[in-house]
C-alpha cells in the first residue's frame, strides 16, 4: 500500500546530505518524497529562526499536510515546526534526535573542545570515530573535511561560548522516534527518555536500530524505510477511520 501523503525530508547539512540518500532512494518506492534543503551563508547568524520561516513559506505554498522527517538538527527543526504549525504536519519522524532536541554531534564537538583543549582537526577526528566507528579509516580525512564544512555552514545554536537548547517535550502530531543502539550521540539511555513525552493515543512510537551508529539510516536504509513506512501507513489508516467515524455520526436537531 502506497502512502496517501507525501514525505518531506528536511536537510540543514548539505555536506552530510549524501548520508541520507540511501534512505530516500528506498522511500521513493512507497510515496512521493520531497527534500527541503537549507544552505546557510557564511555571513548569516547561526539560528533556526530563518530556516523555520522559509520552511513555513514552502509548506503554505504546498498546501497539503506532509509526513515531516529529519535527522539530527534537521529533525529538531521539524519538531519546532510541528509545535508551531501542527495543521500542516500529518506526522513527525525524528532520527537521531534526543529528548533535548538541540543535542547533536555539533554540541558534542564543542563539549570536546572545551574539555580536551585540542585543536579543531584532532577533535573532528575523534568525532569521526564516534559517529562512524573504526571501519571508515580509509575515508577519515574526507569525513573530517565534511564535518568541518558542516560546522561552518549549518545553522547550529552551539558554539565554543554557548550551548544552545530547545525546550523538551512532545508535539501535537503523531511522533515516531528512531535511534540506534550503538549511537554515541543519542544512545539508548538518552533515547529512552523520550518515553516521558510519547502519547499512545496519537500512536506515538519509539524504535531502535540494532547498529549503524549515529547515521544508522545510511547503513540500514531498507530496515529504517520499512519501519517508517509501516508507521506512516498506520497513521493514515487511523486518520481515515477517524474521518469516516466523524462523517457517519448522526446529526441531531432540536425539536421546536
Amino acid at each position: 500500500m502506497t502512502l496517501a501523503r507525501k514525505v518531506l525530508w528536511l536537510n540543514l547539512s548539505r555536506h552530510l546530505g549524501c548520508l541520507h540518500r540511501p534512505l530516500l532512494r528506498e522511500l521513493v518506492n512507497w510515496t512521493s518524497v520531497l527534500r527541503w534543503d537549507y544552505v546557510q551563508g557564511l555571513d548569516e547568524p547561526a539560528s533556526l529562526a530563518l530556516p523555520l520561516g522559509l520552511l513555513r513559506e514552502f509548506l503554505v505554498d504546498h498546501g497539503q499536510p506532509v509526513h515531516l522527517a529529519g535527522h539530527g538538527l534537521s529533525g529538531a527543526l521539524g519538531l519546532l515546526y510541528a509545535r508551531q504549525y501542527p495543521e500542516q504536519v500529518a506526522s513527525l519522524t525524528l532520527l537521531g534526535v534526543g529528548p533535548q532536541p538541540a543535542h547533536c554531534w555539533q554540541s558534542c564537538y564543542y563539549a570536546h573542545r572545551r574539555l580536551l583543549r585540542c585543536d579543531r582537526a584532532l577533535v573532528l577526528s575523534i568525532m569521526v570515530s564516534q559517529l562512524f566507528g573504526e571501519s571508515v579509516r580509509s575515508i577519515s580525512r574526507e569525513l573530517v573535511g565534511r564535518l568541518q564544512r558542516d560546522l561552518d555552514e549549518t545553522p547550529s545554536p552551539h558554539s565554543l561560548l554557548y550551548q544552545g537548547e530547545i525546550a523538551e517535550g512532545s508535539v501535537p502530531v503523531p511522533l515516531l522516534i528512531c535511534g540506534s543502539q550503538d549511537d554515541a550521540i543519542v544512545g539508548p539511555e538518552r533515547l529512552s527518555q523520550w518515553q516521558t513525552w510519547l502519547h499512545t493515543d496519537h500512536g506515538d512510537r519509539m524504535w531502535s536500530c540494532p547498529s549503524g551508529r549515529h547515521f544508522f539510516h545510511y547503513c540500514h536504509a531498507k530496515l529504517v524505510c520499512r519501519v517508517a513506512v509501516q508507521w506512516w501507513q498506520q497513521q493514515e489508516r487511523l486518520t481515515a477511520d477517524g474521518q469516516r467515524l466523524s462523517s457517519s455520526r448522526p446529526i441531531s436537531a432540536d425539536i421546536v
